[in-house]
């Protein structure tokens, strides 16, 4: 059997931080490289998961690895989700989400402990840093892992979903009450995702208390859209891409790195697309090869 991890058990005692965001709070865990010394300087990154995810999950378990590897590692609560703030809970914002990753940025800047500073999405967060760097030429280095890049058309039944969404900010605007879907259900219909993702059923994988598997319905206008292709040409940051041809997507993720502009590298792994959030060797991989890019660019 696959040895998993877990960023609830992986060593670290990681830090609560927070810092502000738009109108908001953003709330993250902070980790700290093995045999930390205030008196140096790191490298620093800021990261976020996959679609209505919290730190708990994946970008914890990254946030953890990058540390292993001498590098500071932040993983966040997006607005509207776990621990930050946000009046409309599991609001998928693609515009809030890049800001909540440059917020972060701005956070590890203003640290004494930092020297450059980058951005790591795993999942839809590939998305994420790919808008927020083109939003941002500040931005010193990006990385994906199993990126899932939205396009314009990518989703099925956008009009009908599109529909929905504007009726239910319709109801909420009337009613203050939000309609929530499941974000991942194999076996109900109106769930974002409804292919088996074992990865969100498991309690001992992604299924955590800190956790809710909503999605909040009047944010599908607002999220389809949003387009990482069409935005990628606009990353000047070098950029590492790291997918697997038989994880999620694997042509958006070719479509991302022809267009980028600046410094690239697309890495081909090995391995189903839940295998990059918890699997002990794909991790330890993919870490490797993470740190590695960040390094170079960022020492």
């Amino acid at each position: 059997m696959t040895k998993k991890l877990s960023a609830l058990n992986n060593g670290f005692k990681p830090l609560t931080v927070e810092f502000p965001s738009g109108d908001g709070t953003v709330v993250g865990h902070l980790y700290l490289p093995k045999n930390y010394d205030s008196s140096r300087k790191y490298v620093a990154i800021a990261m976020g998961g996959s679609f209505s995810s919290v730190k708990e999950q994946m970008s914890g378990i990254y946030a953890g690895e990058m540390a292993r590897r001498g590098i500071i590692g932040l993983a966040i609560d997006y607005r509207n989700y776990g621990e930050s703030s946000g009046e409309i809970r599991q609001f998928e914002d693609p515009d809030s989400k890049a800001a909540d990753m440059l917020a972060a940025l701005r956070y590890l800047r203003s640290r004494s402990d930092v020297s450059g500073t980058g951005l790591l999405g795993i999942c839809t967060s590939g998305t994420t840093v790919i808008h927020a760097a083109a939003e941002d030429p500040s931005v010193g280095a990006v990385a994906t892992i199993a990126g899932m890049f939205v396009e314009q058309g990518m989703i099925g039944g956008s009009e009908r979903k599109r529909a929905a969404g504007k009726a239910a900010k319709e109801k909420y605007d009337k009613t203050g009450v939000v309609d929530m879907i499941p974000a991942y259900h194999p076996f109900n219909p109106k769930a974002v995702n409804t292919i088996p993702m074992p990865y969100y059923l498991s309690k001992k994988r992604g299924n955590l208390p800190q956790w809710r598997n909503e999605f909040a319905v009047m944010a599908w206008d607002v999220f389809l859209r949003t387009d990482a292709v069409s935005k990628a040409s606009r990353v000047t940051a070098p950029t590492l891409i790291v997918h697997s041809k038989t994880a999620s997507f694997p042509a958006q993720a070719r479509k991302v790195y022809e267009r980028l502009s600046g410094p690239k590298e697309l890495f081909w792994g090995k391995g189903q697309h839940f295998s990059f959030y918890d699997h002990l060797e794909q991790v330890q991989r993919t870490a490797d090869r993470v740190a590695e890019h960040f390094k170079k660019y960022l020492s």
